[in-house]
């Protein structure tokens, strides 16, 4: 049976700055979406199980994510969700939410070896239930990956926030998060520590993304890898694509599957530096556009 890394999360449609304040362009994102595609450019067999509405943006979504060789399933939404982002000088997004999807308890599409979720669906409205409960189920038979992908503008009150994050990284046996998401659920705390408090949770392993300053992983050995100097367009998708490109490591290693926790813990320091190089390859392209594998050997190559 082919085995797949199923996508567990919201995907809308991105209204990007389309170089004028009062004009904006569609472009099909949201982080666990982005991260499906990613791992179908990459040659990864792969599942997104989301919400969309029978309307345009969500037939561009959905045409977007085949595109890229994933299946699509689709949980029935009174609209597809909307993100209006801006961005800073330094190219560095915020976002505006119209959202009206919270997932649906499913089985897993057969075959599926990894559970990736995370972002808005597991945290707002009863989606943190419905989400544990899938990761609940997918742990005996499947690898279970994390991104929290801190949203601030609609976050609840930071203790519930801290609780619900707590929970769902132990339910998970790989979590990734951003400096900026730990910085939020602990100001001024050193994000190292606090990946190593997650780790004692249960995961096999926790990464930390640094943004330009590359990404830590700690496992069994703790491993720092620096990202490449490149010109930055903007930082729209690149956490994704770093998720997806070690996802894809993880499953090019072997290492995805219920029977591989132990091994997972020793992941090769290279699956790490692939994945930084994919988050940074990202960054000189606008919006959330993941490479493919060819790209990212060419990316490597120079």
């Amino acid at each position: 049976m082919l085995s797949r890394v199923t996508v567990l999360g919201e995907a809308l449609v991105d209204l990007a700055p389309a170089g004028d304040e009062r004009l904006f362009r569609a472009v099909p994102g949201g982080s666990p979406a982005n991260v499906a595609v990613g791992l179908g450019r990459l040659g990864v067999p792969s599942s997104l199980v989301t919400g969309l509405g029978a309307d345009a943006f969500g037939r561009l979504v959905a045409r977007h994510a085949r595109d890229a060789g994933v299946s699509v399933v689709v949980q029935p939404s009174p609209f597809t969700g909307m993100a209006v982002v801006t961005l800073d000088d330094a190219g560095v997004p915020s976002y505006d939410f119209a959202l009206s999807w919270e997932p649906a308890e499913e089985p897993l599409p057969d075959g599926t070896v990894a559970l990736h979720t995370g972002s808005l669906a597991a945290a707002l409205g009863d989606g943190p239930a419905r989400v544990e409960a899938v990761m609940a189920a997918a742990r005996p038979v499947a690898t279970v990956s994390f991104d929290p992908n801190m949203r601030p503008a609609l976050m609840g009150d930071r203790p519930r926030e801290l609780a619900r994050v707590a929970r769902q990284v132990a339910l998970s046996d790989v979590v990734k998060a951003s400096e900026e998401d730990i910085a939020w659920l602990h100001p001024g705390a050193d994000p190292l520590e606090v990946a190593r408090e997650w780790r004692a949770l249960g995961p096999a392993l926790v990464v930390v993304t640094h943004g330009a300053g590359g990404a830590t992983l700690l496992g069994e050995e703790e491993v720092h890898r620096p990202a490449p100097p490149v010109e930055v367009v903007d930082t729209v998708g690149a956490g994704d694509a770093f998720s997806a490109a070690f996802l894809a490591g993880l499953r090019d290693a072997d290492l995805l599957g219920p029977d591989r926790r132990d091994a997972l813990a020793r992941v090769p320091a290279d699956v790490l530096e692939t994945a930084v190089r994919a988050a940074s390859l990202t960054c000189t392209r606008p919006g959330a556009d993941p490479p493919t594998r060819a790209e990212l050997d060419a990316f490597a190559a120079v």
